[in-house]
């Protein structure tokens, strides 16, 4: 009896697992909202002055409950995203690890979110603290826009 429930039970699983890759492939993409740039912090400036950008600053903390609004809520957003990825390079920073708690030191992170945004040379324009719904979040930007000009 036993070496009849192996077989199936492997087949079951196997289902299970293709069931789940199928799953995973048709799931919708998650690029329709802000694009976190992917590199180092002095990649980042680096990109801001050959864009010509300021660099948008997402300073956060994993335990952070107004973070994670922000980053299930706000962020992914296609409108947020539009925004956002035409007029900045957006970076996310956890402040307790990797460059994160130097960083938090350098720009005074006290509280979370901190929301910055800098420019090329590595200059605060706009810092703003607390969590944001979609419009108010895009309001904040074009905020920082015009302090840039």
């Amino acid at each position: 009896m036993l070496l009849v429930m192996v077989p199936v039970l492997f087949l079951t699983v196997g289902n299970f697992a293709q069931a789940q890759k199928e799953t995973s492939v048709t799931a919708p993409k998650a690029d329709t909202g802000i694009q976190f740039f992917q590199g180092t912090w002095n990649e980042a400036l680096a990109a801001a002055k050959k864009q010509k950008k300021l660099i948008f600053v997402d300073a956060y903390a994993v335990w952070c409950g107004p973070c994670k609004y922000m980053s299930n809520n706000v962020f992914p957003d296609a409108k947020v995203g539009e925004f956002f990825n035409k007029n900045f390079i957006s970076y996310k920073f956890d402040m307790e690890k990797g460059e994160g708690p130097e960083f938090a030191g350098k720009y005074k992170i006290t509280a979370y979110p901190t929301l910055l945004f800098i420019n090329a040379d590595g200059e605060v324009v706009l810092r703003e603290m607390g969590a944001r719904d979609n419009n108010g979040f895009i309001q904040l930007g074009e905020k920082a826009l015009a302090a840039n000009k």
